[in-house]
């Protein structure tokens, strides 16, 4: 058999355990535990059959995710001469689309990575993220959270991102990392960065892309958009910033996991290098007309985030009560550490027929299970089952 690539050959994929949840609920992969909007949903059985056999067609996709992103930005900031249906001076060619933002990701490394760069970002997080830069043969730097309370090491990333630079020494041969890479809030531990430090880090390390990973910015409002179109006015928001790219996805508040939709955010030069390397037909024409209706559809997204949060708070109480040691920040997850051990408990609550992910191994964190965040509905059943197992007094309470 010929070999691959050396890179890929010493590769361990990353992979998760995908199989065998439906019928269960889902508090193992942070997804939207109700569904995507009803609009969604008629939109997709609207699609006339012969359209099947059609090529997708993305006109109006990027104008339509423009226009959600200017709502986010608060309106009375905006410049008064900001383009009419623009987030401020954000453009169509600013916003890519890719097959989820999985595809992103790997998009992005395999346009601007390359064998001896280096990759800077933090420990732990999502893991998708090393074998991304070992397939392109990069140097992995990643710098743990401080515990107790897994705070973000702002201190040593600025150090490790700007070199003898940063602290006023010459050097003649250190070189930047080529890519920074943020999950903002963090999974798994909910860390937050606010968004004016991370601009700040994008400023002072031009020659390093700075790529924020906001899928789980609408459950704590941690976004560096708004802050960027609000000082872009109708300008080109990443005029200052070429090097700063963002990504979306429409899968853990819209509900549209399983159709594969995401979206980089940045100067349309980097955005375009990314394009460059996926297919021209990644996304399939359902995803495209579920996003169409599910960014028309704001209200629903915000009123299931909105009840999370509520579920969140009644589950927090519930742990707090019960003196099960916790840990929630941002996101719509939060961490857990069972007393009977990890792996134990996960399989007990598989049994039930609830489904949580086991961080047993994961550095700083090992011991612990994830939780997803659903309705206070789903919360409850979820507490009655996990009290149960650990011994808990009241665990209908």
């Amino acid at each position: 058999m010929p070999e691959a690539r050396p890179e890929v050959e010493s590769l361990q994929a990353y992979s998760a355990p995908l199989e065998g949840r439906r019928g269960m609920l889902r508090l193992d992969f942070n997804e939207n535990t109700v569904g995507p909007s009803p609009q969604v949903v008629e939109a997709i059985r609207a699609i006339p059959s012969d359209h099947y056999a059609i090529y997708p067609e993305y006109d109006g996709l990027r104008e339509a995710v423009v226009r959600a992103l200017r709502a986010e930005a608060p309106q009375g900031q905006l410049s008064a001469d900001a383009v009419p249906g623009a987030a401020a001076g954000l453009q169509p060619d600013q916003i890519g689309l890719f097959n989820g933002v999985d595809a992103a990701i790997h998009a992005l490394f395999h346009a601007y990575g390359a064998p001896g760069d280096r990759l800077l970002t933090t420990a732990p997080t999502f893991g998708y993220y090393t074998p991304c830069a070992r397939m392109q043969g990069m140097t992995i730097e990643a710098i743990p959270y401080r515990l107790p309370d897994f705070v973000f090491p702002l201190e040593e990333i600025r150090s490790a991102l700007l070199g003898p630079a940063g602290a006023g020494l010459p050097s003649a041969t250190w070189t930047p990392p080529r890519i920074l890479l943020l999950c903002n809030p963090n999974n798994p531990t909910g860390t937050r960065l606010a968004p004016e430090r991370i601009l700040e880090l994008a400023a002072a390390a031009p020659h390093t892309l700075v790529v924020v990973d906001e899928l789980y910015e609408a459950f704590t409002g941690d976004s560096v958009l708004p802050p960027l179109l609000v000082a872009g006015g109708a300008a080109d928001p990443f005029a200052a910033l070429p090097n700063l790219l963002v990504l979306r996805s429409l899968a853990k508040t819209a509900g549209l996991a399983g159709l594969r939709i995401g979206f980089a955010i940045g100067s349309s030069a980097v955005v375009d290098r990314i394009g460059r390397v996926t297919g021209p037909y990644d996304i399939n024409s359902f995803a495209v007309t579920a996003a169409h209706a599910a960014l028309a559809d704001q209200a629903y997204v915000d009123g299931y985030v909105a009840e999370v949060l509520r579920a969140r708070d009644w589950l927090l109480g519930q742990l707090r009560a019960a003196d099960v040691r916790h840990h929630a920040d941002g996101g719509n997850y939060l961490l857990i550490w069972p007393q009977a051990g990890a792996v134990a408990v996960e399989g007990r609550l598989r049994e039930a027929g609830i489904l949580v992910r086991s961080m047993a191994g994961k550095p700083l964190i090992d011991g612990s299970l994830r939780v997803s965040l659903g309705t206070r509905e789903q919360m409850r059943q979820f507490w009655e089952a996990y009290a149960g197992i650990e011994g808990l007094a009241d665990p209908a309470a």
